[in-house]
């Protein structure tokens, strides 16, 4: 068993311009200052509710509650709209192509929702690529171990066999939390000595030289 786990948002593909454009919209329904984009760009991969919380500490609770219920409105109605901006990073395809048939299992751990992560695979044709799939509507968000361990369950794998894949501080320190090799890739929202700090064994440059890593 091999198993690869991919973050989605930073690593798959490239959200960031709806992800901003979203976190204006949940600012702005409760009438907070617009955040700065830098540091929309550094909560990428946690969960909604502790997003909210980084980025505006300040404030209560409930409104954190109505920033969350803003941010996923906007997000729907942008994705029915069909405005969502999420490409998939360059070589990526080819990528995943080349680890499943190189006979790796692969999975994915995002703190994106399980409706929105559906959509991403079935808007780029990698539905069928993924033998697991892990969102935040069903585990605490990262850097807690348990959408990785989740993943290793459904996947029927060993820490040892598994390699966590992704572009923040957080993927990294989820990996390290369940026993697993962590990889950095340097395309995303942190930056690589950020990576390697939090644990990552290697930080890949682009998507075909993770590729020739990892079926070295």
């Amino acid at each position: 068993m091999k198993l690869a786990v991919f973050d989605c948002d930073g690593t798959l593909i490239d959200g960031q311009a709806s992800i901003c454009a979203a976190m204006d919209q949940a600012f702005a329904a409760v009438r907070l200052p617009l955040p700065d984009r830098h540091a929309v760009r550094r909560i990428v991969g946690l969960s909604l509710p502790q997003a909210m919380r980084q980025l505006a500490p300040e404030a209560a609770d409930d409104t954190h509650g109505l920033m969350v219920d803003a941010y996923k409105d906007a997000f729907r109605t942008a994705r029915a709209a069909g405005e969502l901006q999420q490409a998939l990073f360059d070589g990526m395809a080819d990528l995943l192509d080349a680890l499943r048939d190189g006979g790796w299992t692969l999975g994915v751990a995002t703190g994106m929702s399980q409706r929105g992560l559906t959509h991403v695979l079935a808007s780029h044709g990698l539905s069928g690529h993924f033998a697991t799939l892990q969102t935040a509507d069903f585990h605490p968000s990262k850097p807690h171990p348990a959408m990785l361990e989740a993943a290793l369950d459904e996947a029927m794998a060993q820490p040892g066999e598994a390699v966590m894949i992704g572009d923040t501080a957080y993927d990294m320190a989820m990996a390290r939390d369940a026993g697993v090799r962590a990889i950095g890739v340097d395309w995303g929202y942190h930056d690589a000595g950020e990576l390697r700090a939090a644990g990552a064994e290697w930080v890949a440059p682009t998507p075909r030289a993770l590729q020739e890593y990892l079926l070295a």
